[in-house]
């Protein structure tokens, strides 16, 4: 009998998550050098990180012998959003988050509900705590409010929120998802997962942050990966009413942000210059890739994130073609979506690039 065989059952029926490829990986493979390489699959921010988040590292480094203190960041955080520091978790990125609350209230015999097409990490986080997920049909590849409710069970202890979700783009309107809130039983924790709110216009944002006070049941989580350009260095947090809260922090591993990721989102938070030029960079290109696949004849998911999916006749096929053509883009047959690519949106030059070799993929 191997060792391995004594691990938990549904811990060895859990598939990895694949995550998007690395330029490097790409370039082992076919021999491309990593300059000629565009990466379009993570939803990176093309611009880097911010300028001040850079010296804020840069200054930090002197410190890192010493193990992190959270307190800066977290006070920042508690007076930008009106919230007590009682209220606020780190994570090792939003990711990390969402395995907290999986830890904190799922098992075996509880079950969460996930949208389908919704975020793979919400089913990967329930089945490493030996739950069940509860796939709800989509409509028009978003989220369902009348599927949502009719899938909750009485052994339903979460249910996640994907808005924008990821990887289709779509978005529910902030008051369909409040009523949605409003229906849910109260022993049921609803997280909302904001990883590309800031990408949204003006006129589609919610203080949804506020909202916690009025339910004790949410959890709302954010990144810095996204629109700040940290999505190396690992930082993401969370509100919640305190009881909540402090049950996430009991199952948190002491330090799971360190010195320079701390520094650089406490710096990001006030560079609002980047910001401004990250979300109009976006913009930009979404028109740009918009009218570049349709004039190609493609049609896409319309999206509010800082990413489109398309849909091609084969999207392993063309993926690969693709790869060859040293660019990089997500697949989703793992997602159910076999005949759709992810596509993130880049500097113009890279989204022309991008466009001009799904022009030759298409044509094989």
């Amino acid at each position: 009998m191997s060792t391995a065989s004594q691990a938990l059952p549904y811990i060895r029926g859990i598939s990895p998550y694949l995550p998007g490829k690395p330029i490097t990986q790409l370039s082992r493979e076919m021999g491309i050098p990593q300059e000629q390489i565009i990466k379009l699959a993570s939803n990176e921010n093309p611009l880097g990180m911010s300028p001040l988040a850079r010296r804020a590292i840069e200054a930090a480094l002197a410190g890192a012998e010493r193990y992190p203190d959270q307190f800066e960041l977290i006070a920042a955080l508690a007076e930008r959003h009106g919230v007590t520091a009682e209220q606020i978790v780190l994570g090792n990125g939003s990711n990390d988050l969402l395995d907290l609350v999986a830890r904190a209230f799922l098992s075996a015999g509880r079950s969460s509900v996930v949208a389908e097409y919704a975020f793979a990490i919400y089913a990967l986080v329930t089945e490493i705590t030996g739950g069940e997920t509860i796939v709800a049909a989509a409509k028009h590849y978003g989220h369902d409010p009348v599927t949502l409710l009719a899938a909750i069970r009485p052994d339903t202890r979460v249910l996640w929120i994907a808005n924008p979700n990821n990887p289709t783009g779509t978005f529910l309107p902030y008051a369909d998802v409040r009523a949605l809130i409003e229906r849910i039983p109260p022993h049921v924790v609803v997280v909302l997962d904001e990883a590309y709110t800031e990408y949204l216009p003006p006129a589609e944002r919610v203080d949804s942050i506020a909202w916690v006070r009025d339910f004790p049941n949410l959890v709302v989580t954010r990144t810095f990966s996204k629109i700040y350009g940290l999505a190396g260095l690992r930082v993401g947090y969370a509100v919640a009413q305190g009881a909540v809260a402090d049950l996430m922090n009991r199952v948190r591993q002491p330090f799971n942000v360190g010195n320079l990721g701390l520094a650089a989102a406490l710096a990001a938070l006030d560079d609002h210059l980047f910001l401004a030029e990250s979300y109009t960079l976006n913009r930009q290109g979404m028109e740009q890739l918009i009218s570049g696949v349709k004039h190609l004849g493609v049609e896409h998911i319309p999206s509010h994130g800082n990413f489109i999916t398309i849909a091609v006749p084969d999207g392993a096929a063309i993926n690969q073609r693709l790869l060859k053509q040293g660019v990089i883009v997500r697949p989703l047959g793992g997602y159910g979506m076999p005949n759709h690519l992810r596509v993130t949106i880049g500097r113009e030059t890279e989204n022309q690039r991008f466009l001009a070799s799904l022009e030759k993929a298409l044509h094989g």
